[in-house]
């Protein structure tokens, strides 16, 4: 299977109609703030404030995702009036991926998609005739989202 755009831009067959599948919010904002500290934060710590701002996130929601991404490893936050948020690495070494896995752990978006194959809490695990396509969809997904790299994309 080739994993091309169709992912996000999935036909529906019934009416022709293009439909966006759906990252949650969580990590439509997590992407955004990475993406500002990156543009932002390179002469310096960046605010969260500021980044609330600019990116129209509320500030409390914004905290609790710079938590995840700095216990991830992927910021590093300084306190004091000198503070603020940095990438931990560089931005070339981050991807769109690295940022949905992290918020949503475990990265899958389908029950069935599990990486270990356990299907335990699945009543249909025994004759599932559908779960291949739900894991692959999963792995095209995310092979699509890790090409976006973060320092190609403030270029």
């Amino acid at each position: 299977m080739r994993c091309q755009d169709c992912l996000f831009h999935i036909s529906r067959l019934d009416d022709f109609h293009e439909e966006t599948m759906r990252i949650t919010t969580k990590s439509r904002y997590a992407t955004r703030m990475v993406l500002d500290i990156a543009v932002h934060g390179q002469h310096g710590p960046v605010l969260s404030r500021d980044i609330a701002e600019r990116q129209d996130i509320p500030l409390k929601y914004l905290e609790k995702l710079i938590r995840e991404l700095r216990k991830a490893g992927l910021i590093v936050s300084r306190r004091g009036p000198q503070g603020g948020h940095t990438l931990a690495i560089p931005a070339t070494d981050i991807t769109v991926g690295d940022i949905v896995r992290i918020m949503e752990c475990p990265p899958k978006y389908d029950d069935c998609a599990c990486a270990d194959n356990d299907c335990e809490g699945c009543p249909m695990a025994e004759g599932c005739l559908t779960r291949n396509i739900w894991v692959e969809t999963t792995r095209c997904m995310f092979e699509k989202l890790d090409s976006f790299v973060i320092g190609e994309l403030i270029k």
